[in-house]
């Protein structure tokens, strides 16, 4: 039975991690297609907006203004480093509860799809622009959601898990 669970439980991995792989990509590829480059289409109004900007960083903008020859290996370095870690987890934990499952899931996926744009063209495509009157939250893409979300089951799975 615990057998069974553990089969199941990768194979939900598996399907959620491509999924996430499929969507961000997909998404990205319509904006290249529809939007271009730096340019702003309102979505409502005072509140989101959709964008095409390329981000050469790591998360949220950061290190984007570094024209450093050694950044864009770095952040592909870390990025492989983690998924090997996040890889490792899942084949080698027993019984994985369905919270840390999901949230393995959805890091894997959006952090593959970020890992493959940063190794197709050495940066990753953000459309995603919320803000408030003049402040702007960091232009994001449905993986770094996806990461962020994962994370967020994770942590909450060890703080509030058995």
């Amino acid at each position: 039975m615990l057998q069974r669970i553990r089969t199941l439980s990768r194979i939900v991995i598996a399907i959620l991690t491509i999924t996430v792989f499929g969507a961000d990509q997909a998404t990205k590829a319509m904006v290249r297609a529809r939007i271009p480059d730096r340019a702003v289409i309102p979505v409502v109004r005072g509140f989101f907006n959709l964008t095409n900007t390329q981000n050469s960083g790591a998360v949220f903008g950061l290190f984007s203004d570094s024209s450093a020859w050694w950044k864009t290996p770095l952040l592909i370095t870390i990025s492989v480093a983690l998924l090997a870690v996040v890889v490792y987890l899942v084949l080698r934990t027993q019984n994985m509860q369905w919270g840390t499952c999901i949230g393995l899931a959805l890091v894997l996926g959006g952090a593959l799809s970020n890992l493959f744009d940063r190794l197709r063209a050495g940066w990753v495509e953000d459309f995603l622009d919320f803000y408030f009157r003049s402040y702007h939250w960091a232009t994001f893409n449905l993986a770094d959601s996806a990461i962020v979300v994962g994370t967020g089951l994770i942590v909450a799975q060890v703080l509030l898990g058995d």
